[in-house]
């Protein structure tokens, strides 16, 4: 069943897409409007309350000078002292600050561990500084941890799922600081396609003309100017608003994304292929080991051996056709593929040999 699993997806694929395709769309779901993004905050903090799974001391050495310089700043002078608990490990600690963000808000962390803490299960983050690009201090971190996965081990098994050595924490980092920006004072506005392409340019700005006559202007395949009209002047966000419910046809390029570690294929509803004979067929060998027991004879002076017995089978394919395939649609073009047989791994490697003789009308991307 596995060899048919990724022809018959596509085909389940082509026939929902294809409708879609001609769907509209509004605005402000295949664009984003210039300064109006997230930021990146990135810290580093130590979690403690582990049971016994933290850093060692030994082999991670920051680990130590943090839980010292914190010790310190708390009044407790321990320098010089050989510590030796492996209860606490440190981290380096992420978040994504929202557009717009307030003093007091509330953002999700995440945390991960630096040194050789085997888990950071139960632990508890102390209270640390999140800080953006420019060294500012945007967020202040602190809470428990929660792991999604988890790991037992004994003297001779053990068991785990998902990392043990990253966790999160729901609403753990309060914002200390805004980002200023005033959208509402904004003279003009410049809205980022997310997929670059001019025909959607072009009827992204045709569409805003439509309605507010001269508040649009295409600059490229990524980017249309928007001037406020007379009616919208200090009012931007009400500009916005209402632009961003208006439907546009999007269009995108054919395009064929291949991931060769998951053996998965995905296409879109504008992929074609040109008339082309496709053979497939492989090489495969086959080596079985069936060692046999050889006994002496009764009364000899022989010894038990065991002699190798190796069966070797060969199949070079023999049984491949060519097939043609005309694909003036996905569906056509998943049917004649589905035709041959092929497993996953197969049709990555036929897709990339069409794409090479010309005849696939589509770019690839290999991730």
């Amino acid at each position: 069943m596995l060899r048919y699993a990724a022809p018959m997806i596509a085909l389940l694929l082509s026939t929902a897409i294809a409708p879609a395709a001609m769907a509209q769309t509004r605005i402000k779901d295949v664009v984003n409007v210039e300064n109006v993004r997230d930021n990146q905050l990135v810290g580093y903090g130590l979690v403690v309350g582990l049971a016994g799974t933290g850093d060692r001391l030994r082999n991670t050495p920051f680990t130590e000078e943090s839980m010292q310089a914190m010790l310190e700043r708390m009044g407790v002078n321990i320098r010089g002292t050989e510590m030796k608990t492996q209860n606490v490990a440190a981290v380096s600690i992420t978040a994504t600050m929202p557009p717009f963000a307030r003093n007091g808000s509330h953002i999700d962390v995440q945390v991960s561990a630096l040194g050789d803490a085997t888990s950071l299960q139960g632990g508890t983050l102390i209270v640390s500084s999140l800080r953006g690009l420019d060294g500012e201090i945007y967020a202040v971190a602190q809470g428990n941890v929660a792991v999604s996965g988890f790991k037992g081990q004994g003297a001779a098994a053990s068991v785990s799922r998902g990392v043990t050595t990253s966790a999160r924490i729901a609403g753990g980092a309060i914002i200390e600081r805004e980002v200023p920006y005033s959208l509402q004072s904004a003279t003009g506005l410049k809205l980022a396609l997310k997929n670059p392409d001019f025909a959607t340019a072009d009827r992204i700005a045709a569409a805003i003309n439509a309605k507010y006559p001269g508040s649009a202007t295409v600059l490229d395949p990524a980017t249309v100017q928007l001037t406020p009209g007379p009616n919208f002047v200090g009012n931007v966000i009400d500009l916005v608003t209402r632009i961003g419910e208006l439907s546009v046809k999007v269009d995108q390029p054919a395009r064929v994304v291949i991931n060769e570690a998951s053996g998965t294929v995905v296409m879109n509803a504008d992929v074609r292929i040109t008339p082309v004979a496709i053979a497939q067929g492989g090489l495969t060998i086959t080596v079985t080991e069936s060692p046999q027991v050889s006994q002496p004879a009764p009364l000899s002076n022989g010894q038990t051996t065991v002699v190798p017995r190796t069966n070797v089978q060969v199949d070079d394919g023999n049984g491949a056709s060519l097939a043609l395939i005309d694909g003036a649609s996905l569906q056509t073009l998943v049917s004649g593929l589905n035709t041959l047989g092929v497993s996953p791994r197969d049709l990555i490697t036929i897709l990339q040999a069409i794409k090479t003789a010309g005849a696939l009308q589509a770019d690839i991307e290999v991730q």
